[in-house]
């Protein structure tokens, strides 16, 4: 058993080649792995304490920029990270790579890690002749499976220590699409387009469509553009030509065109099918506004759920009456009202009057469509119907008094009031005793802040038979005439003077109101 325990011994020193003592470093069978000071008695496992590189630049995919690197100053324990790559290459490095002149490389294996601390040589590729320098190196690879390596600096300037970007870990934080490739460009690593991407199907063209609000906007694929046959800058233009240019460059290789949602805007298509407003439209693309070559059409329809306001978007001639409030500190508000034919409010009356029987139910809408609608809330105080114009007129049906609805009609219906911007009820459609087969509807607005009152009504039976409380003139929604069906005609003409085809436009006004009280 001794002579075998020597064997073994005296095998591990013709392993170990003398050249591979370093000063400072013993390496034994109990220190292997640990980096000593000189006197042997102060040792640290580098796996554990060293200095962390992490610059994609190093990377060997990266050429030199306008002031190349030099590590000449880097001396100690380092481990290289990120997404330039974790290790040095072993392999001769083109010049002017890594962001230097003469890139430095591993002229060897590295090791294992049961290996421990090993040393090699590293070279600087220069003059075409890839190990012009050396400099030793030591390697230890670690178990977490990376290397660290205690680093020398460098001979000179601008030497610098490369890394293989195919030792890189997630390289780029998404997954690229097959239109796109991970790569170095422009300071970082990301999704770039393919180069020599060649597509010759059009239908593989990937599009997005956004259908908001105010506007739709349409977003293509700029990679597959590129593999079509475009150019960075792409031509566009919808079916009125009048709307043209070039299309945005967006995140993530997109590029897209914005077109406002309104009908005949920049040629757009408008059909109602009775749940929902439809525009149409038809993006074409070209290399150049002076169109040579076939060009590319995309056509694209956003469709609208039929609510108050885009109905009324929808409607050609709309009876609807505006009114803007001025509230103190807080900006301009504007309020519509509009009759509707249905209870999902979705099909508003058009032209110049409301004609239906007697018993029919006629829906009334009010939105508020400008200002801040996320705080304040729609509150309709009082409605009220007359059998003339004048708002003021002594004879008054009301079907909202004081915020609550009328407890004594059945017919009266009030969906939402002072919840949120919109404020909706019904009532059944009546005529005033006498010769008049008219009905003229008039609601007061007011914006709830519910930050500070509260705006949901709380309402009790007998509250309906109180007086009216405080009353402004300036802030009531006129609807008329409302007619009855079969009745004499009705002469949109007559009235007071300034009441002139009321029906036919929309009335604003600009009414300053301080809302103190609710903004106290």
């Amino acid at each position: 058993m001794a002579s075998s325990y020597i064997l073994w011994l005296a095998a591990v020193c013709l392993l170990t080649p003398a050249a591979t003592q370093q000063p400072g470093y013993r390496n034994n069978s109990s220190r292997a792995s640990l980096d000593c000071d000189a006197s042997g008695g102060n040792c640290i496992d580098p796996c554990n304490a060293h200095s962390v590189l992490d610059d994609p630049t190093r990377s060997t995919e990266v050429e030199a920029g306008d002031e190349p690197k030099c590590d000449k100053d880097l001396i100690g324990w380092y481990r290289f990270m990120g997404a330039g790559g974790v290790r040095l290459p072993e392999t001769c490095v083109p010049m002017f790579q890594c962001d230097t002149l003469a890139p430095m490389w591993l002229n060897g294996q590295h090791p294992t890690v049961n290996e421990g601390i090993v040393s090699r040589k590293t070279c600087a590729h220069w003059s075409n002749n890839c190990c012009l320098w050396e400099r030793e190196v030591q390697v230890k690879a670690c178990s977490g499976g990376y290397y660290v390596y205690k680093l020398q600096g460098t001979p000179d300037c601008d030497l610098r220590y490369c890394t293989d970007p195919s030792t890189a870990q997630n390289k780029c934080d998404e997954v690229c699409r097959p239109e796109e490739e991970c790569r170095y460009e422009n300071g970082r690593w990301g999704c770039f387009c393919r180069q020599g991407l060649n597509i010759t199907d059009v239908h593989t063209l990937r599009h997005k469509l956004s259908c908001g609000q105010q506007e739709m906007k349409v977003s293509l694929d700029s990679c597959q553009l590129g593999g079509l046959g475009f150019t960075d800058e792409v031509s566009a233009f919808l079916k009125d030509r009048n709307c043209n240019g070039n299309m945005q460059r967006e995140e993530d290789n997109w590029v897209s065109m914005t077109i406002p949602t309104q009908a005949t805007a920049c040629g757009n298509i408008l059909e109602n099918n009775g749940t929902h407003a439809v525009y149409k439209n038809t993006l074409s693309l070209a290399n150049d506004l002076i169109i040579r070559d076939n060009v590319l059409s995309v056509n694209f329809q956003c469709s609208y759920p039929l609510d108050m306001e885009a109905s009324l978007g929808t409607a050609l001639q709309p009876i609807v009456s505006t009114v803007s409030i001025n509230a103190s500190g807080n900006g301009e508000f504007t309020v519509r009202m509009a009759a509707f034919q249905d209870p999902n409010y979705r099909v508003p009356y058009e032209g110049d009057r409301v004609v239906l029987p007697v018993e029919s139910m006629l829906y009334v809408g009010a939105m508020l469509e400008s200002g801040d609608t996320s705080r304040f809330k729609l509150l309709l105080r009082n409605c009220y119907a007359t059998p003339s114009r004048d708002k003021n007129d002594p004879v008054k049906y009301f079907i909202i008094k004081n915020k609550c609805p009328n407890q004594f009609d059945p017919t009266v219906s009030v969906v939402e009031n002072g919840v949120s911007a919109n404020s909706r009820f019904s009532v059944q459609m009546f005529m005033f005793a006498g010769d008049s087969d008219l009905v003229f509807l008039h609601c007061e607005a007011y914006l709830c802040d519910p930050l500070n009152e509260q705006c949901v009504p709380t309402c009790y039976r007998n509250q309906f038979r109180s007086a009216v409380e405080a009353f402004n003139p300036d802030r009531v929604l006129d609807l008329g005439p409302i007619a009855r069906k079969g009745g004499s005609p009705v002469d949109v003409t007559s009235g007071s003077p300034g009441t002139t085809g009321f029906l036919a436009a929309w009335l604003v006004l600009l009414l300053p109101v301080l809302l103190a009280a609710a903004l106290c």
